[in-house]
């Protein structure tokens, strides 16, 4: 049996940031995670995507972050237990959790935090048929890898952030990058949309709005795409590579279970402290939600600052601990 002071479920940038915050009260933390390594989305979904709103960093690569973050909690030695799913939380005394996983790995914590982003992610896909045999053959639903796509005419599906962010990264990577959306104006960011209406006007992005796919094709591997909702017939594109980025269906799995206050798939919290309806146990990032909340990961940070002081009262018989500067106290003056 694992035994901490803080059990992490989530090793996402908001749960690694927790660390530190954790670190600076002389807190251990145990992180579980059911991806193979840390960072979440970050790591998983879109690793060389550019972020900008992570202050000090006019723009960083999603996995730089998570690099940055790493190095960041170093000097408090956190353990990862990764590759695993929690199942179960049971609650043992005042200040006493138990944590399983999926492969019956048990951790004992006095305080448990809930930072798992959305849940677990399946990516949302066009409902065309045949459509999983060009999957992993020319078909992908996230980007792993740019250069995968260099030089190749590449078809991005989708208007929302993700698939804008990437119509922008990739217009000097691709050979031809067309982008198709089902409407005329997109959901992404506005300033995103705008540089990706610029390189339009510069040839280097073909637009196909109040667009939807019909159909895919090819031999083995995707060699098409059909494009519908265009004046007359539906229009075929060749192409070598087609991203769908639909967005991902989030879903809680197990802590649905756990007796905490639910609403839309968002773990309800109070915001003094991001506590949940059951003492000792938190939740901060995507995960939870409040009036106002804004799902951005500076605002995961400020939460995880937060929580870490109710915690380490909840543990210590409602001790607080005096706000000092990290500019004066360093990493190891509380």
């Amino acid at each position: 049996m694992i035994e901490t002071d803080i059990c992490i479920i989530g090793a996402g940038p908001v749960g690694l940031f927790a660390v530190f915050e954790a670190g600076l009260l002389n807190l251990r933390c145990h992180l579980i995670d059911a991806l193979p390594q840390t960072g979440g989305q970050l790591s998983e979904v879109y690793p060389q995507k550019p972020i900008y709103d992570i202050p000090g960093y006019p723009s960083i690569r999603a996995a730089d972050l998570i690099t940055e973050l790493e190095k960041q909690i170093a000097p408090f030695h956190p353990t990862f237990t990764l590759g695993e799913r929690v199942e179960t939380l049971e609650k043992r005394g005042e200040a006493d959790f138990l944590i399983t996983t999926s492969e019956g790995t048990t951790v004992a914590a006095k305080a448990v935090v809930i930072a798992g982003g959305l849940g677990c992610f399946e990516p949302r896909k066009p409902e065309l048929p045949d459509i999983e045999a060009y999957e992993r053959h020319g078909l992908d639903y996230m980007v792993r890898d740019p250069e995968k796509y260099r030089g190749k005419r590449v078809v991005i599906a989708g208007g929302g952030d993700s698939a804008l962010d990437w119509a922008v990264y990739l217009a000097d990577i691709a050979g031809e990058l067309s982008l198709i959306h089902r409407r005329e104006d997109f959901r992404g960011a506005p300033d995103t949309g705008n540089k990706v209406l610029a390189l339009a006007e510069q040839g280097k992005i073909r637009l196909f709005l109040s667009s939807t796919l019909s159909g895919v094709g090819g031999e083995g591997s995707l060699q098409y795409v059909d494009i519908s909702g265009l004046e007359g017939s539906p229009t075929r594109l060749e192409t070598d590579a087609l991203v769908v980025l639909f967005g991902l269906s989030p879903k809680l799995g197990p802590i649905e279970t756990w007796g905490l206050n639910i609403d839309k798939r968002a773990i309800e919290v109070d915001t003094r402290d991001y506590s949940t309806n059951i003492p000792g146990v938190y939740a901060i990032g995507d995960i939870n939600t409040y009036p106002g909340k804004l799902k951005l990961i500076l605002c995961g940070f400020h939460e995880a600052a937060l929580m870490a002081h109710s915690a380490y009262a909840y543990m210590n018989g409602g001790k607080k601990v005096t706000l000092k500067y990290t500019t004066v106290t360093g990493i190891s003056g509380f």
